[in-house]
């Protein structure tokens, strides 16, 4: 790249993400906060008034804004170091396919798609030495959650034997106040297909915080889909319970229906001689208990390892850092990915997942649905990839 308005970030392109998005603002933030990226072209919204003020206020320069996303490729595909996908979900496989038959690196909003089956017809056409695909699971952007994570590794807690994940949230029955303003659910997120929105919105992420901490992927599921919501005929809470082949279990909840709860993402993690608790409300936090009776509590100024380094530490202990500050975490991430990837044909960092572990997560959600149908434990077809899980153990 030569033609960059601000000289050594990486060059961007919004699809999707204007202002009237629930992720555009978030993505924006984040890309910029380290001066990785800047956003240099969109097609942020079929609505050519949102798409127009969206730039204006991101000062993108008009020039470079385009009415859909297929006029923004033929444009700016040999102009940008990465496009962002920012549409709803349902939106994604059409945006994805044209861009990997481009060869133009992919940073996708999750979930990649909506369907195992759109999954996989991507990946058959995906080839690893032409195609960068970043998928952004941001959560595991946090860096007590990658604390936790070489902990693990490490062997601290032994074997793990359980693991309890849980994301309640009380949007559809109690919509976030935005500003003082009610932000009730956009209407793409009130129709489910084979896999349910919910489990697009927050089951993808508790899929990956699981493989991102154990390197493990789920051999076979039961679940359990409810509605408790006035929206009829779609699923707003999930129970889901997983084997592993190493023996651990997990199960997962997530909720659109849990009054009180904003967004309760929850980790407790347990071990054969130790456990872990992290929760995103109180996200400096970690909590440690060891089999000796020893209760420790970490955060970024205490002995953390991973989370005590300067990446993380924008701002000393006592100001905390957040949401935004996570994405960003990642946005750095898949900056370095996409440089190793440019110059070896690949890259191996060890945060930064694509489209195959996107396509298990679907593969687990797909068979959860299976199993709620049929009340029945229901065996994942995951992809053949777990040779990359294992190795970020030597790393």
């Amino acid at each position: 790249m030569t033609d960059f308005a601000v000289p050594g970030r990486l060059a961007l392109g919004f699809i999707g993400g204007g202002l009237s998005s629930a992720v555009g603002q978030t993505h924006f933030a984040a890309c910029h906060l380290d001066g990785r990226w800047s956003l240099e072209a969109g097609a942020f919204s079929r609505d050519r008034e949102v798409n127009r003020r969206t730039a204006e206020n991101w000062r993108v320069s008009p020039d470079r804004v385009y009415d859909s996303w297929r006029d923004l490729l033929l444009a700016e595909r040999s102009r940008l170091d990465a496009v962002v996908v920012l549409t709803p979900t349902p939106n994604h496989y059409e945006i994805v396919q044209a861009l990997l038959k481009a060869g133009i690196p992919i940073i996708c909003e999750k979930a990649l798609v909506a369907s195992v089956n759109d999954a996989r017809a991507l990946l058959a056409i995906h080839d690893a030495k032409k195609n960068f695909v970043a998928v952004t699971f941001n959560y595991s952007g946090y860096p007590m959650v990658r604390e936790l994570r070489t902990r693990i590794d490490a062997g601290e807690f032994g074997a793990i034997q359980q693991l309890h994940i849980e994301m309640p949230q009380e949007g559809f029955v109690r919509p976030p106040a935005i500003a003082g303003k009610a932000a009730p659910p956009q209407s793409w997120r009130l129709k489910d297909d084979f896999i349910p929105t919910i489990c697009l919105d927050l089951g993808v992420h508790l899929h990956h915080l699981t493989t991102f901490l154990t390197g493990e992927e789920p051999q076979q599921v039961n679940a359990e889909f409810g509605n408790f919501s006035r929206y009829r005929g779609i699923v707003d809470n999930v129970a889901m319970w997983a084997e592993y082949p190493s023996g651990m279990t997990s199960n997962f909840w997530m909720s659109k229906t849990a009054v009180g709860r904003r967004n309760g993402l929850r980790i407790r993690l347990f071990g054969e001689t130790g456990s872990a608790e992290w929760y995103q409300l109180e996200s400096e936090q970690l909590h440690i208990s060891t089999i000796d009776g020893s209760h420790l509590t970490i955060d970024r100024g205490g002995q953390a390892t991973v989370a005590g380094e300067a990446r993380y530490n924008r701002m000393k202990v006592g100001h905390p850092s957040g949401f935004i500050e996570a994405f960003a975490n990642l946005y750095t991430d898949i900056a370095d990915a996409l440089l190793e990837w440019r110059s070896e044909g690949r890259h191996r960092h060890p945060y930064v997942y694509g489209m195959e572990h996107a396509t298990d997560g679907l593969a687990t959600l797909h068979a959860a649905r299976l199993s709620s149908s049929r009340r029945r434990w229901e065996r994942v077809h995951a992809t053949p990839h777990h040779e990359r899980l294992v190795s970020r153990l030597t790393l």
